[in-house]
């Protein structure tokens, strides 16, 4: 059973791509360049392709059971997204797992909230055996905001103060690939959520219980937070970020008592908690630099 996966270069599929492996599944990834394909761990087959050029991709599924997909945010996702689905039918395979949003439809007035839901369409109206992997906000997210935590003591993601359930990304990949592997899960929507719902203020309580120096919590204002992220983020990509930013702060993305059992049931066992992520990767968040 060979697994295509799309997006696995990225925070997310290359820890699936990593799992696949420690499973012993054939896995093939899909790259946009030799150089790309240079990178991939060993013993991983490259497939050369281009999300915005569909007549690229049906080398890519050649001999494919299963498809994981994670077409990056980007103006043409929709479009990429639809491609894959139409080459994944076209193609035979058995199954596609996609890569969606946790509450997703809550959020759909949110612009890559908004893509998600119509390639969810496109996979339903596809035919193909499916499974929504349904991903919260992901605490590996953190490593874009360490400077300010280690050099600063401020945590600058503004998510504000009703609460998330983030994710660890290594349960995502996880869980994917025990869907992958199983058709228990077939037709469903699976959640993929911490066990605690998170604010701004509770982070930066554990970061700094974890880490051992202070961190408070930077704040709601989203226009700071929108002139900081311009510097190094596309205009286009921001004024989306805001609305999700705008999003969490007023009604948060909390997960049911359900969604928590149902995934303690994929992973077998309880999601990882925050406080685990920060232990695991508390190099990262190191003041050693600042010091140097």
């Amino acid at each position: 059973m060979k697994t295509l996966v799309i997006g696995g270069t990225g925070t997310v599929g290359s820890q699936i791509v990593q799992e696949l492996q420690r499973n012993q599944q054939p896995v093939r990834v899909l790259v946009t360049s030799a150089e790309k394909a240079a990178l991939l761990p060993e013993g991983v087959e490259a497939a050369l392709g281009n999300m915005d050029e569909p007549a690229t991709l049906p080398k890519a599924f050649e001999g494919i059971d299963r498809v994981f997909l994670l077409n990056r945010q980007s103006p043409t996702e929709i479009a990429q997204g639809s491609y894959a689905v139409a080459a994944a039918k076209r193609a035979g395979v058995s199954k596609i797992v996609y890569q969606s949003i946790h509450n997703v439809h809550e959020g759909a007035h949110i612009p890559h909230f908004h893509t998600k839901i119509a390639i969810e369409k496109a996979v339903l109206w596809s035919g193909l055996n499916y499974t929504f992997i349904c991903p919260n906000n992901f605490y590996q997210n953190d490593f874009w905001f360490k400077d300010g935590i280690a050099h600063h003591g401020l945590y600058t993601q503004p998510f504000g103060n009703v609460g998330l359930n983030r994710v660890d990304v290594r349960d995502i990949a996880e869980a994917v690939v025990r869907v992958l592997m199983t058709d228990e899960f077939d037709g469903q929507r699976i959640a993929l959520a911490g066990p605690e719902a998170l604010t701004g203020e509770s982070t930066a309580r554990i970061l700094s219980e974890q880490l051992g120096y202070d961190v408070r919590y930077a704040g709601n204002n989203l226009d700071v937070w929108a002139a900081q992220a311009r510097q190094w983020l596309p205009g286009w990509m921001v004024d989306d970020w805001v609305h999700m930013y705008r999003f969490f702060q007023a009604q948060g993305l909390k997960a049911s008592d359900d969604e928590l059992t149902v995934l303690t049931k994929v992973l077998g066992r309880a999601p990882r908690s925050y406080a685990d992520f920060v232990q695991d990767h508390a190099t990262v968040f190191s003041r050693v630099a600042e010091l140097v």
